[in-house]
């Protein structure tokens, strides 16, 4: 039986992982709202780098990046990846977790990007489910999609994530994601300790509940850091509930527009700043860029600056 975590400051492990810090990670854009959802929305490179370096002032030691051309629509140019990186190093040390995401099978764009940009962190859907939105005052759907990720197209992700020295991100909206994890650590192509981002809230995936959280959470492996990803409402009760349970947090204008008292949030460094602040409420601390590269595993990339960190 697994030991339950307790937050008395001490480490959780050997490698001195200590339960009361929080890695607070920011979705900056995500792919599919545009501007006429929510004005705050970055599309060009600069843009992003600008939003990055608010979630990193308010907090963040990370953010979660899609690239988009400078209309808004969705690409997988590696060419714009590595513009956007180059902004963003310019302005602050923030750790950089790029989407691989895509419909397609065809992933050489995105396994382009993972050789050639280097991210610290790359996004993994881990399965594949039923993506949809559904409006109850229409009694429609807003989209309905398969959202198609085989072991195959997971493999060639991982295997460029491996050669560019990138951690994944499990991205898990269900249960049998998460347990589908092992055949490919079994492979050796997922080396332990892993992360996982468990989504909820999304229409073919796991509900918002904290039952959903606990679920997860036990059958990840043990020794796994996970974080937790509320969509749309109900998002900050859920980011309290990873804070109780010992989880990591991801806010961002990917996820939710809306601040907790219902006013359209007016860049990501608002929302970071709730993040951060329900971290401390807690008792916990957000983690500083040094400290996440420390608890993630992840390889320091030379951002100027890194060894200082977010804002704590």
């Amino acid at each position: 039986m697994r030991e339950k975590p307790t937050f008395t400051g001490e480490p959780r492990d050997p490698n001195g992982r200590d339960p009361d810090i929080c890695v607070v990670t920011c979705a900056l854009s995500g792919v599919l709202a545009g501007r006429k959802q929510c004005p705050a929305i970055p599309y060009t490179p600069v843009e992003i780098a600008e939003e990055a370096k608010r979630a990193y002032d308010a907090g963040a030691a990370a953010v979660h990046i899609h690239a988009r051309n400078d209309d808004g629509s969705p690409t997988f140019s590696p060419a714009v990846f590595a513009r956007i990186k180059d902004e963003v190093r310019q302005r602050c040390p923030v750790i950089l977790n790029f989407s691989t995401g895509t419909l397609l099978d065809d992933v050489s764009e995105q396994c382009a990007t993972l050789r050639e940009s280097r991210p610290e962190i790359a996004a993994l859907n881990m399965g594949t489910m039923n993506y949809s939105k559904y409006s109850r005052a229409r009694k429609t759907f807003d989209f309905d999609m398969v959202f198609p990720n085989t072991y195959a197209k997971i493999s060639k992700l991982l295997n460029a994530m491996n050669e560019a020295g990138t951690k994944p991100e499990l991205e898990c909206f269900d249960t049998g994601h998460t347990q589908g994890t092992w055949p490919l650590v079994d492979m050796g192509l997922l080396k332990p300790p892993l992360q996982f981002s468990f989504i909820v809230n999304v229409l073919g995936g796991i509900p918002a509940h904290v039952e959903s959280l606990q679920l997860q959470t036990r059958i990840m492996p043990p020794g796994s850091e996970w974080e937790v990803i509320g969509i749309s409402h109900g998002q900050w009760r859920m980011l309290a509930a990873a804070l109780v349970l010992g989880g990591n947090v991801r806010c961002g204008l990917e996820d939710h527009f809306y601040l907790p008292s219902g006013e359209m949030a007016r860049s990501n460094g608002e929302l970071c700043e709730v993040a951060v602040r329900m971290v401390r409420d807690v008792g916990r601390r957000p983690a500083t860029v040094e400290e996440t590269r420390q608890i993630l595993g992840l390889r320091d990339d030379g951002a100027p600056g890194a060894a200082g960190g977010a804002a704590s």
